[in-house]
């Protein structure tokens, strides 16, 4: 090859500064589509998951015909119209003359896959648990799904007592007011709602009772 072909090689090639540039536009042009495409998106999703929630409330506190949604600060449980990023929140539900029916308490923690979400009624007069929804769940097809897709599984808990605490036992085993079924080759899943609700338990039901106390006048 000539002195004169191997002077053309590479002549018109952008140099490093030209790609840099490039590369930096690109970034940040795909970083404005990605902020915007959020943004435009993000009333939509928060009005979705502000449905579900809503209706996972009825669904685990039977004869709800209103919902509040409560924040727990500086020791009290009290309703407010600001929200903050880290607020502890549950909801109480009212039947249709305005009577406390009970509350609806979140929880979440590790499943055998991933993050599993929930929603359970809570009746403190009874101390026992109305109802479970899942609310998020990625557990295994087929078998750890069946926490939410398995109607014997979820009936568990439509009837539950908290006390001593709640426990996950071999299917069919089932013999006191506090235990559920687990379910057959996904007991790593049903466990894991047991743990998240009696954590959830630990939690709420200390404060929703000091909520319930009559307040000293003086």
């Amino acid at each position: 090859m000539s002195s004169s072909q191997n002077a053309g090689i590479g002549k018109g090639d952008p140099g490093s500064a030209t790609l840099i540039a490039t590369l930096s536009f690109a970034g940040l042009l795909s970083g404005l589509i990605i902020v915007l495409a959020y943004d435009s998106t993000l009333p939509t999703i928060t009005a979705y998951k502000a449905t579900v929630m809503k209706e996972a409330v009825f669904k685990v506190l039977p004869g709800v015909s209103r919902m509040q949604r409560l924040v727990y600060r500086n020791g009290t449980l009290s309703t407010t119209e600001q929200t903050k990023k880290d607020d502890e929140v549950i909801f109480s539900g009212y039947d249709v003359s305005g009577r406390l029916v009970g509350y609806a308490i979140p929880g979440a923690g590790p499943g055998f896959q991933d993050t599993i979400s929930l929603l359970y009624g809570y009746i403190p007069e009874k101390r026992k648990i109305t109802g479970m929804e899942i609310l998020e769940s990625r557990e295994t097809p087929g078998l750890g799904d069946k926490i939410y897709k398995d109607p014997a599984f979820v009936a568990n808990f439509d009837s539950l007592a908290v006390d001593p605490e709640i426990r996950a036992v071999k299917k069919g085993k089932r013999s006191a007011a506090n235990e559920i079924d687990a379910i057959t080759g996904a007991t790593i899943s049903s466990k894991a709602v047991v743990r998240i609700i009696n954590e959830a338990n630990r939690l709420w039901l200390p404060r929703i009772e000091q909520a319930s106390q009559p307040k000293d006048k003086g």
